[in-house]
């Protein structure tokens, strides 16, 4: 049976925030940029907290805090592209988690479907209408209905394990 509208009891006060985030620090994920168009104007923003939710409807999902000061435009545009970051673009993974500035110069990137910023390089992106948001603690989580994926296969991907971005070894990548 699906419960809905659950709500997390408060959490204990000798609950160790630093152990917790050490720990989840050993999940490796991925990095990409979200990115969205507004009056022609490009904004974005780096989450590695990204997800695939379904095939059928084609959904994708992404957490972003509440405080992030790209997100409501990302928000208003409605439309938005998750760019999956290459192994050589941990540089533009730290510049895009900056907040302010002009994150866009010297970046090259392209519009398509849905007008968002797909940037170059990258191992991929999907282009996405943004269908849902959902607050989460100190999060939203966005769902995004994919309507058009790229893929690049000869790139490998930008990885995030314990405060570090990597790459993964020659050995571990198939076809």
């Amino acid at each position: 049976m699906m419960k809905t509208g659950l709500t997390a009891p408060d959490a204990t006060p000798d609950f160790d925030t630093a152990r917790f985030r050490d720990v989840l620090g050993r999940f490796c994920s991925g990095i990409t940029i979200v990115t969205a168009s507004l009056d022609g104007r490009p904004t974005g923003l780096t989450c590695q907290s990204f997800m695939s939710l379904s095939l059928d409807p084609p959904l994708v999902a992404f957490a972003v805090t509440v405080t992030s000061k790209s997100y409501p435009t990302i928000r208003e545009a409605g439309r938005f592209a998750v760019n999956i970051l290459a192994e050589d673009q941990a540089e533009l993974a730290t510049a895009f988690a900056r907040s302010g500035g002009d994150k866009f110069t010297g970046v090259g990137w392209r519009r398509e479907v849905t007008g968002a910023p797909l940037l170059d390089g990258t191992v991929g992106h999907v282009e996405c209408d943004l269908v849902e948001e959902y607050p989460i603690g100190d999060h939203l989580l966005a769902v995004g209905r994919v309507v058009a994926p790229a893929g690049h296969p000869d790139a490998a991907p930008l990885l995030f394990f314990r405060g570090s971005f990597g790459a993964l070894s020659a050995g571990a990548q198939q076809s």
